[in-house]
């Protein structure tokens, strides 16, 4: 099963019987806050990207991707090696490092707000940095009733249970049937996230790539 944009606006109200002009305009924050819920929860590989850019000697913060949704992973290179950041909790980045004329090769990171990371101790030099991170695809909302997205075609369930809770929260909807919908939502995205994980496996193997371990 698969949605475009106009058919999940349809079953939302089909779903809810309500077609009361407020809550069909409503209706693309809901799918919106359900892609949300779903990528956040899920962080599938699928959309993980790479991005190549510098520290700024003396500058703790490190500017962030307008797709930015989570990290990954953040690394720099430092004469010939190559160092990976732990990711830590912004107080632990402050504790750590309260005095901004300390500087060094950074050691932690942490999300600062939603445009910025937070480096510590403060970079000493102009490292190239690579940061590894989960994006935020374009929403099915942004396109044509007639399109779909990889959420709409592959997480189909996930998107509209997401969206109904959304739907019933809106409307103040009964608790019981609130649960029962986030209980379908939970199974659903559960079966996305082993979707997503049996693709990252099928695609090493064609391209030959080592198989990370499953934990």
């Amino acid at each position: 099963m698969s949605f475009t944009y106009d058919e999940l606006k349809t079953a939302i109200q089909d779903y809810t019987e309500n077609t009361e002009t407020t809550f069909v305009n409503s209706l693309n924050i809901f799918i919106k806050n359900a892609e949300e819920r779903i990528l956040k929860i899920a962080q599938l590989d699928v959309f993980r990207k790479n991005q190549s850019g510098t520290m700024t000697t003396g500058n703790k913060y490190l500017a962030l991707p307008a797709d930015y949704l989570a990290p990954f992973s953040l690394s720099f290179t430092n004469g010939s090696n190559k160092e990976f950041l732990l990711f830590k909790d912004v107080n632990f980045i402050q504790s750590f490092n309260p005095n901004s004329a300390t500087t060094g090769a950074p050691r932690y990171y942490a999300q600062f707000d939603i445009d910025n990371l937070i480096l510590g101790p403060v970079p000493d030099s102009d490292y190239a940095v690579e940061l590894h991170y989960f994006y935020r695809p374009a929403s099915l909302t942004a396109g044509a009733g007639s399109g779909t997205t990889w959420l709409s075609t592959n997480a189909s369930v996930a998107l509209l249970y997401g969206s109904l809770i959304e739907a019933y929260t809106f409307m103040k909807g009964e608790g019981d049937l609130i649960q029962n919908y986030t209980q379908r939502f939970t199974e659903a995205l559960s079966r996305v996230k082993n979707f997503g994980e049996s693709q990252e496996v099928t695609d090493a193997y064609r391209t030959g790539l080592i198989i990370r371990e499953k934990t």
